[in-house]
């Protein structure tokens, strides 16, 4: 099938072995992330007109994926958003860019009845994942990915795409609720899904970094491309319909004993060793200790022979791993 001048390639998504899968099961409080809420009788409609999803279209019990673009179209943030009630919507995104792009939001807000604020301290988010939490949450767990369930007008539960069948789910509580009652999972394995999901979360490393297909934002549901105007859209509308793309994230992967993969590093190539040839979107180590990254890459490269090395063109090698998608890839 053709999509904007584009091919399907499918890639199966990569199987855990079932040591992988006993280990990634618990909860882990997501200290990295923050919460915006915006509430007001135009709190939506103001969203549509800023971010690349379609905010006012969002139906009661669901979540998306929406990003924030400099006119430039980069994206300078993303979000996990949902509505917990009316007039009332929430922005879950990285912590290290909270301040910043409430600031940046703020400035368009004018006259438009809607009240931006950092929720941060009032909300706690937690990441869930495994059998063990789908147990925990019984019925409050969503049936399918960004469905939300509302336990109650303070806590909400929105399920998060599988990762090679592995549920995971993200939890929205009040900061004074008890933890979770599930085993600790460490930061750095909740990050590894992250990768392994496909799913990029812009963080402060790669803010101005990506316009949203270079990360693979548009597959996986984060640009709507039939709602309006929003800060950068004709570059993006651009880049789907009319542009030659030709960056698109892989995922990437570094044995254990290697220096940790970082968002924000640079990755190299064998056959053009003088430039860097993508960037780190999301990187963490596996239950093995095996690293994971999501990676924004050159196209042909990842095509043809050769490896990708992390950091320098001699650095340790990146080994290419499946993508858990259909991506679109640019014929030229």
């Amino acid at each position: 099938m053709i999509i904007g001048g584009m091919t399907d390639l499918a890639l199966a998504p990569a199987a855990l072995t079932p040591a992988s899968t006993a280990a990634l099961q618990g909860a882990v409080r997501l200290s990295d992330w923050g919460v915006i809420r915006a509430q007001g009788a135009e709190a939506a409609s103001f969203l549509q007109g800023q971010l690349t999803s379609d905010v006012v279209g969002l139906a009661p019990g669901q979540a998306t994926l929406a990003g924030y673009c400099s006119v430039k179209g980069r994206l300078l943030a993303s979000f996990i958003i949902w509505s917990p009630a009316p007039d009332e919507v929430l922005l879950a995104c990285s912590a290290d860019l909270l301040a910043s792009t409430l600031k940046r939001l703020s400035m368009f807000v004018m006259r438009a009845k809607c009240k931006l604020s950092d929720a941060s301290a009032e909300i706690s988010l937690w990441g869930l994942a495994g059998q063990a939490a789908t147990e925990w949450l019984g019925e409050r767990r969503p049936a399918a990915p960004w469905a939300v369930h509302a336990a109650s007008s303070n806590e909400q539960v929105i399920r998060l795409p599988d990762v090679a069948g592995l549920p995971r789910c993200l939890l929205a509580q009040p900061a004074s609720a008890a933890a979770p009652a599930l085993p600790a999972l460490p930061p750095a394995a909740w990050q590894w899904l992250e990768a392994a999901s496909g799913v990029a979360r812009i963080a402060a490393a790669t803010a101005d970094k990506f316009v949203p297909q270079m990360v693979n934002f548009e597959v996986v549901g984060g640009v709507n491309f039939k709602k309006g105007c929003y800060p950068g859209q004709e570059v993006v509308a651009r880049s789907q319909y009319r542009g030659t793309l030709k960056r698109r994230a892989m995922l990437l992967a570094l044995p254990a004993a290697e220096p940790a993969m970082a968002a924000g590093q640079e990755v190299f190539h064998d056959t053009d060793p003088g430039q860097p040839a993508g960037l780190v979107a999301l990187a963490g180590h596996g239950p093995d200790g095996a690293q994971l990254g999501l990676v924004e890459v050159k196209l042909a490269l990842a095509q043809g022979p050769g490896a990708f090395h992390l950091g320098a063109a001699d650095g340790p090698a990146l080994a290419l791993q499946p993508l858990p998608y259909t991506l679109p890839v640019d014929q030229g």
